[in-house]
């Protein structure tokens, strides 16, 4: 039985290999037509690019930062951006220093402090992120970029430091003319 079984298996193999022989019988010539048939119904791209369309490569050792935005831009809110701070003193004279006013003011300033803090956190994590970063390289080139970039964000958190100090005192100013104005305190909440 074990015989008859091994002389089907043969058999069956045999006929698969001699159904597939012809399809693996294609010649490198007829493939060689093919392709020319196929590259004839191609058409041809429409632009050709050049050196002269790339732009400069960045240089190691000044990375571009035209994507991060700079302190002074993450520090105003995008509703701010288009406003004159001239314009919002003179509106803030004539405007009545209602319950609205005083609390709107206050959420403003608190909000400011807030985001600033924030950013300077941030920025801490960057600057101690690029810290282990430059101690953990040994490569001369990488190192003087990552130093660049820690220096960069060092500048960034000083400034950032500088606005906390500013927000706070800010804050402080405008509760104390909320004091002399007799504003109860319920309205600076």
């Amino acid at each position: 039985m074990r015989v008859a079984h091994f002389v089907s298996v043969v058999v069956v193999a045999g006929a698969i290999a001699a159904v597939s022989r012809p399809v693996l019988a294609q010649s490198l010539g007829d493939v060689a037509k093919q392709e020319e048939e196929r590259r004839k119904d191609v058409k041809p791209s429409q632009k050709v690019y050049t050196n002269k369309d790339l732009s400069a490569p960045r240089s190691l050792a000044d990375p571009g930062d035209a994507s991060k935005p700079s302190v002074e831009q993450a520090q105003v809110p995008a509703a701010e951006k288009g406003k004159d701070p001239a314009k919002d003193a003179a509106k803030d004279d004539s405007a009545p220093k209602d319950q609205k006013y005083w609390s709107s003011r206050k959420k403003e300033l608190d909000a400011k402090l807030e985001r600033d803090k924030v950013l300077a956190d941030g920025m801490q994590s960057r600057i101690n992120a690029l810290t282990a970063d430059f101690s953990a390289r040994s490569d001369p080139a990488q190192r003087a970029v990552i130093e660049g970039d820690r220096k960069r964000a060092l500048a960034e958190l000083d400034a950032l430091k500088k606005g906390i100090k500013d927000d706070q005192k800010a804050i402080a100013d405008f509760e104390e003319e909320a004091r002399k104005a007799s504003v109860p305190p319920g309205w600076l909440r």
